[in-house]
């Protein structure tokens, strides 16, 4: 198990004046190894005990992306950063999932019952047109700590999904360097109990009044570590079938920008599986989602900041914000 300095810069380098250049390429070029070593380093560390929802090291992780849009300039969405909400569970013994649900809760509450308090962290850059809104999210909790456990007990989550938190603030401050207001705004979120049951994304979606606005949401749930040693270019691309200029989007920003990526397309009609897609999903949101499969470290304690694929993370992050780039300012997709 290893630690790192909690003394992180969130902004880091500035990338070097060059003339003519367009508004995606001043995005790209702040996108950067460098910066999602800091952010992985961070979250991954030890000292955040696998950043279990509802607990110390959540909270911090919290406070740091907080800390982070801060520097940026970002302003929150709505009165604040933080989005508390609170899940509820019949007693443990019960063996059942975590609901944020309110007639779920009114039947669990009848009865011993456990409740859990948690925060998302959302942030936007405002848009020409308010009225319309994308997003791009990644969840920021894992599994914490099992102390039963012979050995390393911490499960640090760095793929699960510390490098997806790292993408999402990458392109935060790649929507900055533009220089250019998005047409449609732009939400960066941060979800809370993904792995208890995408609790976070759940709520958000049931609550959130103005829903009918979100035009496309982009995820990313583990974007740092190789299926096969053999292909370490490798990466899922899920998007909503009905779109297949997102499909589109990518092979072209491959080529155009260089990314060196291999992306397995895989068109969904409904993407409703695997991560916080699912919640947009089920409303007919369009969806992209950035995943590279599995690997023997998923939901272990083996999920270290050492194991990542560092050129994987930063081609990843590239292009998705080509994608977010796409989704605020095409007029039609």
């Amino acid at each position: 198990m290893k630690k790192v300095s909690v003394w992180i810069l969130c902004w880091m380098v500035i990338s070097p004046f060059t003339f003519a250049q367009t508004p995606e390429q001043k995005g790209l070029n702040v996108i950067n190894q460098q910066t999602a070593e800091a952010h992985i380093g961070f979250l991954a560390s030890d000292e955040l005990e696998g950043r279990e929802a509802g607990f110390r090291g959540s909270r911090i992780a919290g406070n740091y992306i907080v800390s982070c849009l801060k520097a940026l300039g970002i302003e929150p969405l709505g009165d604040d950063y933080y989005h508390p909400f609170e899940a509820y569970n019949r007693e443990r013994q019960r063996r059942e999932r975590f609901q944020v649900h309110p007639d779920s809760i009114a039947v669990i509450t009848r009865e011993v019952h456990q409740k859990l308090a948690m925060r998302n962290i959302l942030a936007k850059i405002e848009g020409k047109n308010p009225d319309e809104w994308v997003m791009v999210g990644a969840h920021y909790d894992h599994l914490g700590i099992d102390p039963m456990l012979n050995g390393d007990q911490i499960y640090n989550g760095a793929d699960d999904n510390a490098s997806g938190v790292s993408a999402v603030l990458q392109i935060a401050r790649a929507f900055l360097a533009t220089g250019v207001q998005p047409e449609r705004t732009v939400i960066f979120a941060f979800w809370d109990g993904e792995e208890k049951g995408l609790l976070g994304s759940k709520y958000f979606t049931q609550t959130c009044p103005d829903i009918t606005k979100m035009k496309a949401y982009l995820n990313f749930d583990m974007i740092g570590r190789n299926n096969k040693e053999d292909i370490p270019e490798h990466v899922v691309y899920f998007y909503t079938e009905a779109h297949p200029v997102f499909g589109d989007w990518l092979k072209n920003d491959i080529t155009t920008y260089g990314l060196n990526l291999k992306p397995d397309y895989r068109p969904w009609d409904r993407p409703v599986g695997g991560s916080d897609n699912a919640s947009f999903a089920v409303l007919d949101i369009p969806v992209i989602w950035y995943h590279t499969d599995g690997h023997p470290d998923y939901h272990m304690p083996g999920d270290e900041t050492d194991k990542i694929n560092w050129d994987k993370v930063v081609n990843i992050t590239k292009a998705s914000f080509l994608n977010m780039w796409n989704l605020a300012n095409e007029k039609e997709f």
